[in-house]
């Protein structure tokens, strides 16, 4: 067994100092640093919880750490170890049911119901603050236990009788209350440790890091009981602590426009000091989920999101002096929604419906001479020729009929041997008799000049040869194995035309071939996205995290790509943030390839949740409202009230046994959608009844506070992040707290 150390009086002052800071009120802002056994967490200092109702724990260290058993008095378990196994009792989880049969901002009002509701309920009724809600200042009256849902919508239509009209069930998950002891495994020794025992995790020297769960995070671990069962808290400095927020956030791999990065880190930051204390009951402040903001650990860390936290350290949304309630959404569907109209609270005056627009978002056109159709067995080649004329492996040519001719030996030669040293290879030693170029011949020009006759005879069995050329006519010797190959790996086109040793290739099938040959190494496109054009007719790109300045060439091919099809096009227009593909030759332009996002201004635009479709059979809704309300058969649903956003408010579910009024993020929650911005269509099958109920929506997420697609835009436009916080958190100012 593990022996207790000694108990210096600087240990024991550092134990003493943490567990204050870690029991009772929340951290104060001053700066002063908190140490633990010379472990140093900086002011100000936040707990996150990682893991609620564990079993089996594994953590580790980078370089050491040390563990504490704190109790009524504390004891060093290990030091300078790599692995601790900690495993006990997960508590038996149970449910129970409760009803929200109102909320109010006002205390009053809802001590009020409360107390009417009592002598005719039959069950506790009580009222709780609505703070994780995420609106302020809301209160709810609930009524419960019930043990079922079932007795939960029964007893819904109890209180519809008595003139309730609005109830909500909630579920609510339970421990049973029985013993859980720890055991400790440190190396071949296993420590027996007592119920009320806290465990801390330390790392040995304050460059060093603890891993859980194979994520790596600052700071310090406690292992602590609650009345959920064991919690993991890591505590950590709170700008340490925004690092793992923001790229989680707003990934900044995903979202580009640094600018946008800094107002997140002031959204979160504000967020995360004005819910201190939220979670106290379980022994940490926030949660590292979607519920309160995600945290990914140092495991999340990006280079730009981290400057983007230190270059706002400190700063703050600020409303008249007070902390802002910092609500942000992922995509709002071209406009935000008042608070009031989603969380049912106060309406909160920076929390105003506002259009996802930016008026000093510029448009840029380009404009050349659009690709001629190109063609090749049916298919058309456009795409391929461009990229091709833009490398400068093929010459540009405004005759269609060019490519319909039959390629010349001198012409395939040249262009197989640029397309040689765009892929890295020589082609000096490389000098076949010209020939005519039959595709058995073109394939043993292609394998001799890309050094493929290992390919040929060790990745081709003679059964795949005799496989892919079963319907083909006779081809004879080597050219046989050759041509196999090259339809088996794309490069050729499967046709039985490629035997035809009468039939000569054409420079359209010989650009096909030569694309497929080059992409079977890299793709010859760089991809990054728009930032601007200069006065210069200069493309401004951000590529691999950096930005460059690129010279367009006068005759650029322009190609959109809109819903998945890819079409030439003799002009763009131009918002900035669109996803590029190009290609250059001589460090200029010679092919855009341009992504359109939907035909719209708004900055959400680029988003994949900026529209969507739903469509869910009458039974599968039925199934899903039920689980709320007893409504029966679903009869009918119909929109009553729509907020500013023209996201529905207030919803009306008709069945057979009742009908209820759905209000504000509860629409959501009922319909299981992405968003309250939706449409309602139906169909009807062959007897007339409603079968399926079809939502055409836009936004994804609650709809209020900063848009944070709409942020990357208006960073990519080139706002700054005070400018993005102002436009979604109206009227607010930028403060420092600390």
């Amino acid at each position: 067994m593990l022996k207790s150390r000694p108990r210096p009086s600087k240990y024991f002052f550092g134990a003493f100092a943490v567990l204050f800071f870690l029991a009772g009120k929340p951290p104060e802002f001053g700066q002063e640093n908190q140490f633990f056994q010379g472990f140093l967490i900086q002011n100000p200092v936040i707990k996150i919880g990682l893991g609620v109702n564990l079993e089996e724990i594994t953590i580790q260290a980078s370089s050491g750490m040390k563990v504490y058993e704190v109790g009524s008095d504390y004891r060093l378990l290990a030091q300078d170890v790599d692995e601790i196994q900690v495993k006990g009792h997960k508590e038996i989880l149970t449910e129970k049911f409760v009803l929200q049969v109102a909320q109010t901002a006002k205390k009053e009002e809802a001590e009020k119901l409360a107390a009417r509701l009592r002598p005719e309920a039959g069950k506790k009724v009580y009222v709780v603050s609505g703070r994780e809600s995420k609106s302020e200042d809301l209160y709810q009256v609930r009524i419960g236990d019930f043990l079922t849902r079932t007795e939960a919508l029964r007893f819904i239509k109890t209180l519809n009788r008595q003139g309730v009209g609005e109830a909500w069930i909630l579920r609510e998950e339970v421990t049973e209350e029985r013993s859980h002891p720890l055991w400790v495994l440190v190396g071949d020794e296993l420590e027996t440790l007592n119920n009320e025992t806290v465990v801390y995790f330390i790392p040995s020297d304050q460059e060093s890091y603890l891993s859980y769960e194979g994520t790596q995070y600052r700071g310090i671990f406690v292992l602590r009981a609650s009345p959920k069962g064991l919690v993991l808290v890591n505590i950590l400095n709170l700008e340490n602590y925004l690092k793992g927020v923001v790229p989680e956030e707003l990934s900044p791999d995903r979202f580009h426009g640094y600018e946008a990065l800094k107002a997140q880190a002031v959204a979160a930051r504000t967020y995360a000091i004005k819910n201190l204390g939220l979670n106290r009951d379980l022994g940490f402040d926030l949660c590292d989920t979607p519920k309160c903001q995600v945290y990914g650990g140092l495991s999340a860390e990006h280079a730009q999101s981290n400057r983007a936290v230190e270059e706002t350290e400190g700063e703050v949304a600020l409303y008249k002096g007070k902390l802002i309630n910092a609500l942000y959404t992922s995509t709002c569907g071209g406009m935000t929604e008042d608070i009031e109209n989603v969380f049912e609270g106060r309406p909160q005056p920076y929390l105003k419906s506002t259009e996802c627009s930016y008026e000093k978002q510029t448009e840029w056109t380009l404009e050349s001479r659009p690709m001629l159709p190109v063609w090749m067995n049916g298919r058309t080649i456009e795409r391929e020729t461009a990229i091709l004329i833009g490398l400068g492996i093929i010459p540009r040519e405004t005759n269609p009929s060019y490519y319909r001719e039959s390629v010349m030996f001198e012409e395939a030669f040249a262009w197989i041997g640029k397309a040689l040293a765009l892929v890295g290879k020589s082609s000096e030693n490389f000098a076949p008799p010209e020939t005519a170029l039959n595709f058995p011949n073109l394939a043993g020009l292609m394998i001799g000049a890309f050094q493929w006759e290992d390919r040929v005879k060790i990745l081709m069995l003679p059964s795949e040869v005799e496989f892919v050329l079963r319907d083909f006519p006779p081809v004879r010797g080597e050219a046989r194995d050759s041509l196999a190959y090259l339809i088996h790996s794309g490069v050729f086109p499967s046709t039985s035309e490629m035997a035809d040793e009468k039939r000569t290739a054409t420079r359209g099938e010989m650009v096909y071939i030569l694309s497929k040959a080059i992409r079977s190494y890299f793709d010859p496109g760089r991809k990054g996205l728009l930032r601007g054009l200069t006065t210069k007719n200069e493309l401004e790109v951000e590529a691999d995290g950096e930005s460059r300045v690129i010279p367009v060439s006068p005759d650029v091919f322009l190609f959109r790509v809109q819903d998945g099809e890819v079409f030439p096009a003799s002009r763009l227009y131009l918002l900035g943030g669109e996803d590029i593909r190009w290609v250059e030759n001589g460090k200029e332009i010679g092919f855009l390839e341009v992504s359109y996002p939907v035909s719209t201004a708004t900055l959400d635009r680029g988003s994949p949740f900026h529209r969507w479709l739903v469509r869910q059979s009458k039974a599968e809704l039925e199934k899903r409202i039920n689980e709320y309300y007893p409504i029966g058969d679903l009869q009918d649903i119909v929109v009553l009230e729509r907020g500013k956003s023209r996201r529905v408010t207030e919803l009306e579910i008709i069945g057979t046994e009742s009908q209820v009024v759905v209000k504000g993020l509860k629409v959501r929650w009922v319909l299981g959608l992405r968003d309250t911005l939706f449409t309602l269509d139906k169909e009807v099958d062959a007897s007339g009844q409603t079968s399926h109920y079809v939502f055409a929506g836009r936004g994804w997420g609650h709809g209020v506070g900063l848009c944070q697609v709409g942020a990357s835009r208006m960073a990519q436009s080139g706002a700054d992040y005070k400018e993005i916080l102002k436009k979604y958190y109206q009227g607010i100012k930028i403060g420092r707290y600390y």
